[in-house]
């Protein structure tokens, strides 16, 4: 059986599909192209001239030691900042068993429960909150936890990185709850569920990935603060107080960089280099985390 190719209908021209390497609309697409790319390669060109910068100057003050000993006196060496990296980790958990409960919950209702003017004047609320420079949350947080208890403590700076992590973590769970199609909702109703049974055991394991990924990012931001730790925590040269309830003045990586970095003694500027980088290394693994968590997509 002989295969007919189909004829060009009489009155049309054969219309070629490839693309014509000297047309000016080819010329001009590759052009767009390649500023773009350019553009691109600028914008993530300061990334890696920072990670080879800290990897180059923090890596050679890294040891063992500094993960397990608290800082030295000034023209010392060794030491290390084991007690900025336990209290960077108490003061983002505590903002963390703040902020998460809270803030799933806030976008939980904003999102499955309240579709009117309230949940968008909460959605604007929220979005002003995360505009709000850190050190102004700072200060909130002295006023309110510092100056009433009359120290400084964990427990004050877990507070603040909370207010600064809350915003993320409900814009991050509201778009995510948004992602789930509409018509997962019905067809659980239509099976008899009810709608609290709908979200709970529909929606958010749906939305769980990228809920995951708002509260990492939350972490990371919060994990790099200073200025509102400097209010509320503020620092000092020894491990956190379990047996005073953490009410008292605590070490963290922030702080300890921004201390030690305008110090003249290069023994702390090295820690600084050090601590900076430990930092960058937290920041950039909860990103992976984060990546890992949303590898596997439900929508």
């Amino acid at each position: 059986m002989i295969k007919q190719t189909p004829s060009t209908p009489s009155g049309f021209e054969a219309f070629n599909l490839k693309r014509n390497p000297t047309s000016p609309r080819t010329l001009f697409g590759l052009i767009m192209s390649g500023i773009a790319g350019l553009f691109t390669l600028l914008a993530v060109i300061p990334l890696f001239i920072i990670l080879i910068y800290l990897l180059t100057k923090g890596i050679s003050s890294l040891s063992p030691a500094v993960f397990t000993q608290l800082p030295p006196p000034p023209m010392l060496d060794g030491g290390g900042f084991g007690n900025a990296i336990v209290g960077t980790i108490i003061m983002v958990g505590i903002g963390a068993l703040i902020s998460v409960p809270i803030g799933v919950m806030a976008a939980i209702y904003l999102s499955e429960f309240n579709e009117g003017k309230m949940a968008e004047s909460i959605r604007f609320a929220t979005n002003v909150l995360s505009g709000v420079p850190s050190i102004i949350v700072g200060v909130f947080a002295y006023s309110a936890i510092v100056l009433a208890t009359k120290s400084y403590s964990a427990w004050a700076g877990g507070f603040a990185l909370a207010i600064l992590m809350l915003p993320i973590i409900v814009r991050t769970t509201d778009e995510s709850l948004k992602l789930v199609p509409q018509e997962v909702r019905q067809a659980s109703v239509g099976i008899g569920a009810n709608q609290y049974q709908t979200v709970l055991q529909v929606v958010l394991p749906a939305a769980l990935p990228a809920i995951i990924t708002g509260v990492t990012l939350s972490i990371a931001r919060a994990a790099g603060e200073t200025a509102p730790l400097l209010f509320t925590a503020l620092f000092t040269q020894y491990w956190p107080n379990w047996n005073n309830l953490l009410v008292e003045p605590t070490a963290s990586l922030a702080v300890l960089v921004y201390n030690f970095a305008i110090v003249p003694f290069q023994n702390q500027q090295e820690l600084a280099w050090g601590a900076a980088f430990i930092l960058v290394l937290l920041v950039l693994a909860t990103s992976i985390l984060s990546r890992l968590a949303t590898a596997k997509r439900t929508y």
